[in-house]
């Protein structure tokens, strides 16, 4: 088995291979991360993990509190996730490739990463500055029929889309080239539909493409058919202009 120990950016969201996630990195344990990618040559990726977050504060408590008032914060690389880190965290993330890595003059991040692969969440190790985590890359098993389910899933999401901007009252992009590649397209619709953050994390640790496609092909259709039947829904940033995997 091979595995790459990488730092360890847990997030109250689900990231997917292909996709951007902008990050304003504040806490000085993520500062410290930053600090460190950045000694890393420019002409090498840029690499950390992201996980999704299963109990615990994605940003942890600076200010004392109740029940104690006088109470320090924790600020360690564990704070907010209890004694044992690997239990808060969800088993199934992705590695992200920092592109941008910029510091503000009060010592903040400017952060432009995206996903590229599923890994598997071994170990946590919070002995330096920040989480570190031992991984496990995961292939991406096509599973069968995944091209018919791609293009099935295609359609479906054309017509969410559509139910989405008409609900809202907005006009829908219908220029927006979408993929064929059948786990790009199964990536692209889990990260754009209006799901929650365990659905999210479902879809991302499908065991194939197949599989996710299908799951994704029954929520389209479920959440198309709530659409239809509501008046109005409050504005999102999902029908102003097409998601992009650059």
């Amino acid at each position: 088995m091979t595995t790459v120990r990488l730092p360890l950016f847990p997030l109250n969201t689900v990231l997917f291979p292909g996709l951007v996630l902008p990050l304003n990195v504040f806490e000085e344990r993520y500062r410290a991360m930053m600090r460190e990618l950045l000694k890393t040559p420019e002409d090498e990726p840029r690499r950390f993990a992201v996980v999704a977050i299963r109990d615990g504060h994605e940003v942890a408590p600076s200010a004392p509190g109740l029940p104690d008032p006088t109470a320090v914060p924790d600020r360690g690389p564990t704070a907010g996730f209890g004694a044992d880190p690997l239990r808060a965290f969800h088993k199934t993330g992705c590695i992200a490739d920092a592109a941008t890595v910029r510091e503000r003059p009060d010592g903040t991040f400017e952060v432009l990463a995206t996903g590229t692969t599923r890994v598997r969440l071994l170990s946590v190790d919070a002995s330096g500055p920040f989480l570190t985590a031992e991984l496990e890359p995961l292939e991406e098993d096509p599973g069968e029929e995944a091209g018919a389910l791609a293009e099935g899933v295609l359609r479906a999401f054309r017509q969410y889309q559509k139910r989405l901007a008409g609900a809202r009252e907005r006009s829908l992009a219908t220029d927006t080239d979408l993929p064929d590649e059948p786990s790009v397209v199964s990536y692209l619709v889990a990260a754009a539909m209006m799901l929650d953050t365990p659905t999210r994390q479902r879809l991302l640790q499908a065991p194939d493409t197949a599989s996710r496609l299908r799951d994704e092909l029954k929520l389209l259709r479920t959440e198309t058919a709530i659409i239809r039947s509501l008046p109005s829904l409050p504005a999102s940033e999902l029908t102003r202009a097409p998601t992009s995997l650059n």
